[in-house]
């Protein structure tokens, strides 16, 4: 048992300053997919200030509207996996924008 617990612990360490870092350790930005003054935008921008004070770290509310939320998804799908980047957007484009364009190409 001793031998088994000394195992994990030698597999954990190189984990170890991994674990020590900070969320987040840089400014977050939430892409809105649609533009200013829609209620994803309210939503992004009251919350911003929230996690600001949350977080301690800058939080930047980016619009990318245009073809109905599908650039702002795009944009939020090919941004770094390291959770420094938010997504609010609607059912339509994450489901039914893809449907459709799903079923025009089938036609």
């Amino acid at each position: 048992m001793q031998r088994i617990t000394a195992l994990v612990v030698l597999l954990a360490l190189p984990a170890w300053p991994a674990a020590a870092q900070t969320f987040p350790a840089r400014p977050v930005r939430i892409i809105v997919a649609f533009p200013p003054g829609g209620g994803a935008d309210i939503v992004a921008r009251t919350m911003g200030p929230k996690l600001t004070e949350l977080w301690r770290q800058p939080i930047v509310a980016e619009n990318r509207p245009g073809a109905s939320g599908v650039i702002g998804t795009e944009a939020a799908a090919r941004s770094a996996p390291d959770g420094h980047t938010l997504f609010i957007g609607t059912l339509g484009n994450l489901t039914a924008s893809a449907a459709a364009r799903n079923n025009s190409a089938l036609s």
